[in-house]
């Protein structure tokens, strides 16, 4: 270990290797120039492209941001352009979940995840670019989802058919972290205080619905359902996103939940030996999926840099350096390890550098 660098340094090389090793894949290889989409996945080796079944939104969204946030607008463009005009449904409105691999739409389901994110890199790419269409999707997204996705209480539907109709299920967490981190975006885009009524609303909602009390983590599933489980990666993005809000989610009670939450992670989420993160703790913190996940690595970093108490902080530069030997490499990434440190998924997916890039930016010397 280099005990020597500062965080600032060590930093600057996790973004180094970002500009030079992972956005030119999905310049290059990982995109489909004839469609204008990123492939969904390429293999290990950074170059080829996995054989396509389909092609998301979301996937599509996630690197238009990507693009929009390191500066790179004629790509952003290019995406913005292909998701506008691939993914809309101009029946019924909204957008669909995937088309297949010639751009016709393959699931048609209405899903809040994708619109989502939607919102999340319109609102990016808007502000940076000035495309006054972005920021009207920014706006219009927003507005159809508190339209159509409402589910009573505050809380929102995953997943609608089509046509907008229910499909049955219980409203999810994760899609809901999502549009709380694409609403906030869509606050400082525009500025426009609708989004803290918005906001406020939503972050209510979920402190009922989902705060496990013993632990102040944000649970899976609304407590009380059977199988829940807790995920550290979920827990420090939350932490992270909570720490953004500032007064907006006041009124909630989620950032002591997850001051409480964070501590709970760190403590029995992260694997002493490797510092990697595990993928899920029962209840009780006893360990459900031991599977660490880039993602949930990276959401541990941006958590660590905006922790309030310095000691805390003071961890970052070596959970730094156990990060990237474990899980970079001159090719790229490695999506899953094993607790043993063996590979457990060895393509590198689309939606990935998504993750990277906002943790990157949350560190020193950004």
């Amino acid at each position: 270990m280099n005990t020597t660098a500062s965080t600032p340094e060590l930093a600057a090389a996790l973004r180094d290797h970002f500009a030079r090793v992972i956005l030119p894949i999905w310049q290059g290889p990982g995109f489909n120039a004839a469609l204008g989409l990123p492939y969904e996945a390429v293999a290990a080796d950074g170059r080829t492209p996995l054989p396509v079944a389909r092609y998301r939104a979301m996937a599509c969204a996630r690197q238009m941001f990507v693009f929009a946030l390191s500066g790179e607008m004629q790509h952003a463009q290019r995406l913005f352009e292909s998701l506008t005009h691939v993914f809309q449904d101009t029946t019924h409105g909204g957008w669909f979940y995937s088309v297949d691999a010639q751009g016709a739409p393959l699931d048609t389901t209405k899903d809040l995840y994708t619109h989502a994110f939607i919102v999340f890199a319109c609102a990016e790419y808007g502000a940076r670019s000035g495309n006054r269409d972005a920021l009207d999707i920014v706006h219009a997204a927003s507005s159809l989802i508190e339209d159509r996705f409402g589910a009573g209480n505050g809380l929102l539907h995953a997943a609608l058919a089509a046509d907008f109709s229910p499909m049955g299920g219980a409203p999810l967490q994760n899609p809901l972290m999502h549009l709380t981190e694409a609403w906030l975006a869509a606050r400082a885009a525009t500025r426009d205080a609708a989004f803290d009524t918005s906001l406020a609303r939503l972050g209510g909602a979920i402190a009922r619905t989902f705060v496990h009390q013993p632990t102040g983590c944000i649970a899976e599933l609304p407590i009380g359902s059977t199988d829940n489980r807790l995920e550290p990666g979920h827990q420090f993005e939350w932490f992270w996103l909570v720490q953004q809000a500032g007064d907006v989610l006041a009124g909630s009670g989620l950032r002591e939940s997850l001051a409480q939450a964070f501590s709970f992670a760190h403590e029995r989420g992260v694997d002493a030996a490797t510092g990697g993160v595990h993928a899920a703790l029962d209840e009780a913190g006893g360990i459900k999926d031991s599977t660490q996940r880039i993602w949930a690595q990276t959401e541990y970093l941006r958590a660590l840099a905006v922790h309030d108490d310095a000691g805390v902080r003071a961890l970052l530069p070596q959970q730094i350096e156990r990060f990237r030997p474990r899980f970079l490499n001159a090719r790229g990434w490695v999506e899953c390890k094993t607790l043993a440190g063996g590979v457990a998924r060895d393509d590198m997916p689309s939606t990935t550098p998504y993750h990277l890039a906002t943790a990157y930016a949350a560190l020193p010397g950004a």
